[in-house]
């Protein structure tokens, strides 16, 4: 499943999509820590998986919480530690 996390405003649509059956596959969710801001956290899905969402109170903040990453594409930290291609963008 495609959770999405996020919102869109008059500036624009910010949201990050997790493929949980892709995170849920992986132990050591290495995003969590190379994330600058923070932002994931682990939960439980409906099938007892362990995997990343968004923190509840970042969720309306993405623009500014990812504006370094967004713009230089190259820094996106979680999307490059992430062994499984689980992590997605959209803005």
């Amino acid at each position: 499943m495609i959770a999405n996390y996020g919102y869109e405003d008059g500036s624009g649509h910010y949201y990050i999509k997790i493929d949980t059956a892709k995170c849920a596959e992986c132990s050591d969710k290495p995003c969590i820590k190379a994330c600058p801001e923070q932002l994931y956290v682990t939960e439980l899905d409906d099938f007892d998986d362990e995997v990343i969402i968004i923190r509840e109170d970042a969720r309306n903040t993405l623009q500014t919480n990812c504006a370094n990453c967004k713009a230089d594409q190259k820094m996106e930290l979680c999307r490059q530690v992430c062994p499984s291609d689980a992590i997605g963008f959209s803005w």
